[in-house]
C-alpha cells in the first residue's frame, strides 16, 4: 500500500472521523445520484422467465499501488464468482457492478461502474484496472463505500441479495473535508437492506480493526487473504476448448431493432470481441461455464436477441421490418431466413450442451486438484463462496456441497 504498507472491492472511530461537516449533507444528496453503466443497468427480465431470485454484488476494490496480485485475481476470478452464485436453486438473476477507489491526489478517486446484467461490460472495465498510486497510508474508503452506496441503482425488490464487498489493505481517512463518514454509508446501506463485507488484503493490523467494525456494522461478515488473494490458478485440460466454444457460442447472436437499438447492441459484441482477444485462456473457459448456465444466459444473450426471441416466441420473423432485422438475414427470402434461425438456434445449444459436458469434467478435474493441495481453505475463491453461500441462504437460495467454481 502506502509508505507504511498499511494491510474486487472495507478504529478507532475519532470525534473527528465521525463530526459531520457543515457540507456532508450536500455531497451526500450528490452521491446518491446513480450514474447509468455504459450499457443498459437496470434488469433484464427475459420473458418467460419470471419469478427469479436476484443478487445485486458490487465490488469496492482498493486499485492503490500494493493490490496488484488481487486485482489480477479478482480479474481471473469474477467468472468463477458468477458462476458461483449461478449454482443456487433456483438460479438467481445475477448483477454486478465496480467501485475501484484510490485517494485523493491519486489519478482518480473512484471510478463507478454500474449494476449490470451484462458481465461482460463489468469485466472489461476490471480488465483496464491498473494497479497505481497510494505511497501515503490511508486510502479514500469513506467515499468508495458512499459511492456503493448512494451511486449504484440498486432494486428496491426486499427479496433481492444486495451486497458489497469492500477489498482492501489499507484503511480510511478520517480527516477529509467535504466526505462521509463510513458509519453514515453503512447506516444508508441498512437502510436500504444492503449487506456490507468486507475483505483484508494482507495482515495490516489497523485496517483489520477497521474492516472489522464495518462488516460488524453493515451486516455482512470479515474475512481475510494474502496480499495477493490467495486464489486458486489451476489451468486444465479443459480450458482451451472452452475457451474455443464460448466464441463460437458468442458468434451465435443475432440482434434486431432499431438503427439506434442495433448499435448499442453491436457494442456488446465488441466487448466480446475485446475479451476474447484480451482475456486469459482460463478466464475464457470459466466465461463459458457462466454462459451456459441458466443465469448466464441475461450475459450471453442481452436484450433484441433474435434467434432467442423467436424460437421462445417472443417476436415473430414476419412482422419485423426488413430494416430492424441483423445483416445476414436482410435479402433473404422468409423461408431462406427462418431456415437460418432454426440453424443458428440447434448450433447454439449444441454447443451449449458441449459447454455445459466440459465444464462439469473441467470442475471435477479441479476439485479434486484443490483437495490433493489442501483445499484452499484461506483463498479469495473459498472465502468469498463462504460468505455467499451464508448470506445466500437467508434469501432463499440453496447452494449444495462442492458448488463452488473455480
Amino acid at each position: 500500500m502506502k509508505s507504511k504498507w498499511f494491510a474486487f472491492s472495507l478504529l478507532a472511530l475519532t470525534a473527528a472521523g465521525i463530526a459531520l461537516y457543515p457540507s456532508m449533507k450536500n455531497w451526500a444528496a450528490r452521491v446518491q445520484t446513480p450514474i447509468p453503466s455504459p450499457l443498459e443497468s437496470q434488469p433484464v427480465q427475459l420473458p418467460g422467465i419470471a419469478h427469479k431470485p436476484r443478487v445485486e454484488v458490487v465490488f469496492a476494490l482498493d486499485t492503490t499501488g500494493s493490490m496488484g496480485g488481487l486485482i489480477r485475481a479478482a480479474r481471473e476470478k469474477i467468472w468463477s464468482i458468477a458462476t458461483t452464485l449461478a449454482q443456487a436453486q433456483p438460479a438467481p438473476e445475477i448483477r454486478m457492478g465496480l467501485v475501484a477507489y484510490r485517494d485523493r491526489g491519486d489519478a482518480y478517486v473512484t471510478q463507478v461502474v454500474d449494476l449490470n446484467s451484462d458481465l461482460d461490460a463489468v469485466y472489461t472495465r476490471l480488465m483496464g484496472l491498473r494497479a497505481e498510486g497510494g505511497g501515503d497510508g490511508p486510502e479514500s474508503v469513506n467515499q468508495a463505500l458512499a459511492e456503493a452506496v448512494g451511486r449504484i441503482s440498486w432494486s428496491q425488490d426486499p427479496d433481492t441479495y444486495r451486497v458489497i464487498f469492500l477489498v482492501g489493505d489499507a484503511p480510511p481517512h478520517m480527516d477529509y473535508l467535504n466526505d462521509v463518514p463510513y458509519p453514515r454509508s453503512l447506516e444508508l446501506a441498512r437502510d436500504r437492506g444492503i449487506l456490507v463485507n468486507a475483505v483484508l488484503a494482507g495482515n495490516s493490523h489497523e485496517t483489520r480493526q477497521v474492516w472489522q467494525t464495518i462488516a460488524q456494522t453493515g451486516g455482512g461478515q470479515f474475512a481475510q487473504v494474502g496480499q495477493n488473494g490467495d486464489a486458486v490458478a489451476i489451468a486444465t485440460p479443459y480450458d482451451e476448448r472452452l475457451a474455443k466454444l464460448s466464441e463460437e457460442l458468442d458468434a451465435t447472436r443475432l440482434y434486431y431493432g432499431s438503427r439506434e437499438e442495433r448499435s448499442l447492441r453491436e457494442q456488446k459484441l465488441a466487448l466480446a470481441k475485446q475479451l476474447h482477444e484480451a482475456a486469459s485462456v482460463a478466464s475464457r473457459a470459466r466465461r463459458a461455464t457462466f454462459n451456459a448456465s441458466a443465469s448466464g444466459q441475461a450475459n450471453l444473450l442481452g436484450e433484441g436477441e433474435l434467434v432467442d426471441d423467436v424460437s421462445q416466441g417472443r417476436v415473430s420473423l414476419e412482422e419485423l421490418p426488413a430494416e430492424a432485422l441483423p445483416a445476414p438475414l436482410q435479402g433473404l427470402s422468409p423461408a431462406a431466413q427462418q431456415s437460418l434461425i432454426a440453424d443458428t438456434a440447434q448450433r447454439r445449444e449444441q454447443l451449449n450442451r458441449e459447454i455445459r459436458q466440459l465444464a462439469e469434467e473441467r470442475g471435477a478435474y479441479l476439485r479434486e486438484r484443490v483437495e490433493a493441495d489442501g483445499g484452499a481453505s484461506a483463498s479469495l475463491d473459498r472465502k468469498l463462496y463462504d460468505v455467499i453461500q451464508a448470506q445466500g441462504r437467508l434469501k432463499g437460495m440453496r447452494y449444495e456441497a462442492g458448488d463452488l467454481a473455480y
